[in-house]
């Protein structure tokens, strides 16, 4: 049993790296600051005196403010820039930053000079103490290091975005700097009737209804422990390790959750789009390499016949008239039980592969 839902883990793993950009870059101000000046003691009068439980309240609340950021990026600030250009977006963020965040300083300053002054936030003495630091260097030395850690993050936001969170932590911790093998489930999903629906709506509003279309999936790829790959065009490729991708069929429940969350914005998109998408979906399960490839774009690529194969599971959906095919390698490893039917349409030959592979339809019983 997880003590946490995909849904929360993913929103944690999302904002987390905010709290940590921002204590280790303190770190660095901090040491760097200790470097010149020997010690703390010859500091000027309006800084802070570093003592233990000073610097443990100071990385706690920069941690913390750094998660505020996190959330704040996550949850609101981030979905009013949407369609702004980067620049528009760092620009826009950082002025609404600055002024939460000048507010946080003031908080976190009273706090810290209540602490080694011995004496309540409310005492004349600590806010005399304020005073003195809002009109001193040190207050610019803060606005500054302040200002390098949000623009840091709201930099490490975009890069996230447009990569993926999950992309971006491989990348740092180097985890496919070498190829590595690994079993993996892979799901390809493709809209039906896309160039008819595209040529129907022009190309502006179809990369619109695109958009919408992606987005609509986003919980039930989460909520389901799925990554996604690759968006091709119309086409979404979605992975999970096996043994994540068979816990609770979270691969096969991945697929009935997208066609809900679709169902459930049915009048929205009649009424912006005047269609409503629907997908097919191919799935199997097999062993692939991964690593780091690119030489002008570094990308995490996964590479075997597995993939090859998918694309092929894919294709017979026409075939068969039906919006989801498994192989049957991967049905024997899934627990589907009374919640799932599963149909056995033989062993067709897929295009362009020698051998021929069992393929079944699953479809959702009805509740």
């Amino acid at each position: 049993m997880t003590l946490l839902s995909a849904k929360t883990r993913y929103y944690f793993q999302r904002i987390l790296p905010f709290g940590i950009i921002w204590l280790v870059l303190a770190w660095m101000f901090l040491s760097t600051e200790y470097a010149a000046l020997g010690d703390f003691a010859h500091g000027p009068k309006t800084a802070i005196k570093v003592t233990p439980l000073i610097l443990l309240f100071a990385c706690s609340a920069v941690f913390v403010i750094g998660c505020i950021v996190g959330v704040l990026e996550v949850f609101f600030v981030n979905r009013l820039f949407e369609k702004r250009s980067l620049p528009q977006k760092i620009i826009g963020k950082f002025c609404i930053y600055a002024v939460l965040l000048s507010i946080l300083i003031l908080v976190s300053y009273l706090i810290a000079a209540s602490i080694e002054m011995d004496t309540s936030i409310f005492d004349k003495k600590v806010w005399k103490r304020y005073t003195e630091f809002f009109f001193s260097i040190t207050y610019v030395s803060t606005l500054l290091q302040v200002g390098f850690s949000l623009l840091l993050s709201l930099l490490y936001a975009e890069i996230s975005d447009n990569l993926g969170s999950q992309v971006l932590l491989n990348f740092f911790t180097g985890k496919y700097h070498k190829p590595t093998r690994e079993s993996r489930i892979f799901m390809f999903v493709d809209m039906k009737d896309s160039t008819t629906i595209a040529e129907a709506v022009g190309s502006t509003t179809y990369f619109k209804l695109l958009q919408s279309y992606y987005y609509d999936f986003s919980n039930a790829i989460i909520n389901n422990y799925g990554e996604v790959y690759q968006y091709v065009g119309d086409e979404i490729v979605i992975t999970w390790k096996v043994k994540k991708g068979l816990n609770q069929n979270y691969c096969v429940r991945c697929f009935f959750d997208m066609e809900k969350a679709l169902q459930n914005k049915s009048k929205f998109y009649l009424r912006k789009f005047g269609v409503v998408p629907q997908f097919k979906a191919g799935m199997h399960c097999g062993e692939v390499t991964t690593g780091e490839i690119g030489a002008l774009k570094k990308d995490i690529f996964f590479t075997g016949d597995v993939l090859n194969t998918t694309a092929r599971i894919l294709g017979l959906c026409s075939t068969y008239q039906k919006n989801l095919l498994l192989s049957k390698e991967l049905v024997k490893q899934l627990s589907l039980g009374s919640e799932y039917v599963a149909e056995d349409l033989g062993s067709p030959q897929l295009k362009g592969k020698v051998n021929s592979i069992n393929v079944m339809s699953v479809e959702q019983v009805s509740q």
